[in-house]
């Protein structure tokens, strides 16, 4: 764009116009004008495109850790073909060295298919427990997004609460230096004691070394963020610059709260799994069924002519796989009544972690919303009577103490507003995770 306004300048001087030409002031008020509103938009693009939500969406497409989740998603998956299919037939061959005489010839070589076929709906049953297995797999993923974004989260509000203590250390800063300013005039005009100067520097070395601190902070927080959207620990993160606490309808999403959830689904489909285990384990201890094709090479007799002399042996066979020993069997039936225990009881115990932490949360959040109101009016007082004491030092010169005193009640409670903040929406991050809400 300035590369534009330059030249579209040049143009003007080779047209024989001055730069105090009003045709020329005209281009270059409007060149101007166009940069101004190209650089708003672009700063406004930019801070909306990287919403929270937008980096959540980033960390979706970028973390390792949900990436590997989804590839055990799509791992299970290839195992349903494998056990849903029917085992490889068995081909033999065998070559007679001392040929076996028949009446037709000696049989010189013999060929040998079998294909065995499992009981009925074995396979269909073995199938059924790959994919509810597999689907669970996707719940897990489910919940491993979920928990993502609300890490992503957890992560950017601490980096919007540094934000914040940065402002306000820095405006303090700013405050403390008018009044070493005031403090100075009126000791030179012997209006207030020398101390008065002193307790104001003490004061801004404080503020300048915890606005330093604050500095040095942010270096690890960002990486931490940044970490999550497999980013370069120093890329810039955009923060905004407000936050808006509003109270919530009791029982706010607690219908959702047994619905949705991606663990409880995997559970569920983890039992019903158990469920075609048993059953695929009660078949597989019935008869498996043979048939075969045996095909024998007979060479011709050489001392008579007989009819069908040489004629290849073509036999079909039928043959039965009896499970006799029925150990294994009756294990593995028990393995899957006992796995479909395990899931129902670990399904039990989660309803009641998630009840819990829904109260946990929204006690939380309710407290965080309380401080913020407290905080929100003890700012308008004690603004108030910093004004008053100030007012009063003006006149008189005393209490300066008292007025630093209030600058620092101030400080104090614009950061812990901030820290509020903060925390509720971290809370409320965490009542969308444990609900499962995904938008």
């Amino acid at each position: 764009m300035e590369n534009e306004i330059a030249i579209g300048y040049r143009k003007g001087e080779a047209g024989n116009s001055s730069p105090d030409d009003p045709k020329s002031k005209f281009y270059n008020l409007t060149s101007s004008f166009y940069l101004l509103i190209t650089t708003l938009f672009l700063l406004s693009f930019s801070s909306f495109g990287q919403s929270l939500g937008d980096y959540q969406r980033i960390a979706s497409e970028n973390n390792p850790g949900l990436q590997a989740k989804y590839k055990e998603f799509e791992a299970a998956m290839q195992k349903v073909p494998q056990v849903n299919t029917l085992p490889d037939p068995s081909f033999s061959f065998g070559y007679f060295i001392s040929p076996v005489e028949t009446r037709v010839g000696p049989q010189r070589a013999k060929f040998s298919l079998t294909q065995m076929f499992p009981w009925f709906g074995t396979l269909k049953a073995q199938g059924d427990v790959a994919t509810l297995m597999a689907e669970a797999k996707y719940q897990s993923f489910l919940d491993a997004q979920n928990q993502l974004h609300y890490q992503v989260a957890a992560a950017y509000y601490p980096l919007y609460e540094l934000k914040q203590w940065k402002k306000i250390e820095q405006k303090n800063i700013d405050i403390l230096q008018s009044y070493k300013t005031i403090a100075n005039s009126k000791f030179k005009s012997g209006a207030a004691p020398m101390v008065d100067v002193l307790r104001v520097d003490l004061m801004l070395k404080d503020a300048e070394t915890n606005l330093s601190i604050l500095d040095q902070k942010e270096k690890p927080l960002r990486a931490s963020f940044n970490q999550l959207l497999n980013r370069e620990e120093g890329e810039a993160v955009l923060i905004r610059d407000s936050l808006e606490a509003e109270a919530l309808a009791a029982n706010f999403r607690r219908d959702s709260l047994l619905t949705n959830n991606p663990v409880l689904n995997a559970l569920d489909l983890k039992i019903q799994a158990s469920e075609a285990s048993e059953l695929a384990a009660q078949k597989q201890g019935l008869p498996k069924l043979g048939v075969g094709l045996d095909y024998a090479v007979v060479a011709e007799r050489s001392d008579m002519s007989l009819a069908d002399n040489g004629k290849d042996i073509l036999m079909p066979m039928v043959s039965v796989n009896i499970p006799i020993f029925r150990g294994k069997y009756k294990a593995a039936v028990k393995e899957a009544r006992l796995m479909q225990e395990s899931y129902t009881l670990q399904r039990e115990e989660l309803v009641n972690s998630l009840s819990s932490g829904y109260e946990t949360v929204w006690f939380d959040m309710q407290q965080q919303l309380e401080l913020i109101e407290l905080y929100e009016n003890q700012l308008v007082t004690t603004q108030q009577s910093l004004n008053l004491l100030f007012s009063a030092y003006g006149n008189s010169g005393k209490e300066f103490e008292e007025v630093l005193r209030m600058q620092q009640q101030l400080l104090k409670y614009e950061k812990m507003m901030a820290t509020a903040e903060a925390k509720y929406q971290i809370a409320l991050a965490k009542l969308h995770y444990i609900t499962a809400k995904t938008e």
